[in-house]
């Protein structure tokens, strides 16, 4: 039987945030937890499942791991650093397909699409890594306000924790409509399919 005054320690799964820590690891543990839920929602489908749309919009699930991709690499290299994201996104024509990322997906391979997305996270990590040793969250990055005042590595990632909330309640209505997964966090045991 367990002593009443020592408390019982629950196993965290590496997504969950921590109970009580800096504020730095509060919010990568929350962007973290994100991603891990949205990465389980789009995980295991091939292109057909990829491909689903509700009848109200044209968003799959393939159009948001291909935009989340872009998302993580033009946040941590445009906005962070001030260089090109690289490929596909440099050579992509923006002007006239302001939503090649949503639409390309449509002819990505499903592997292709779990890559890009799954690489596009490994180097955003490396790369706020980078940035919090140089300069902690208040490392101030390339992107600029309108008065020329350099965003803080903490706003980015306050900005990145919005748009995954965003795209993850996305995710949870189109996997639903797939293949009825449902459910908040993942399965403690997962770990994305590769």
């Amino acid at each position: 039987m367990e002593d009443a005054a020592t408390p019982s320690v629950e196993p965290q799964p590496p997504w969950e945030p921590p109970l009580a820590g800096s504020e730095a690891e509060h919010l990568l543990g929350s962007l973290e937890r994100l991603r891990a839920t949205f990465r389980w929602k789009a995980d295991g489908l091939d292109e057909a499942g990829l491909r689903v749309a509700l009848p109200s919009s044209a968003l799959t699930m393939g159009g948001l791991l291909k935009h989340l991709a872009l998302v993580e690499d033009h946040m941590f290299t445009s906005k962070l650093a001030g260089t090109s994201p690289g490929e596909p996104w440099a050579s992509a024509d923006w002007e006239e397909h302001p939503d090649w990322d949503f639409t390309s997906a449509g002819s990505d391979a499903a592997a292709e699409l779990y890559r890009r997305y799954d690489d596009a996270v490994r180097r955003a990590r490396q790369r706020v890594g980078e940035a919090l040793d140089a300069g902690g969250l208040d490392h101030p990055c390339a992107v600029t306000g309108p008065e020329g005042t350099p965003a803080s590595l903490r706003r980015l990632l306050f900005d990145l924790v919005e748009e995954y909330g965003r795209h993850t309640g996305h995710a949870d209505l189109l996997r639903e409509a797939v293949d009825g997964r449902t459910g908040e966090d993942p399965p403690e045991d997962w770990r994305p399919f590769e």
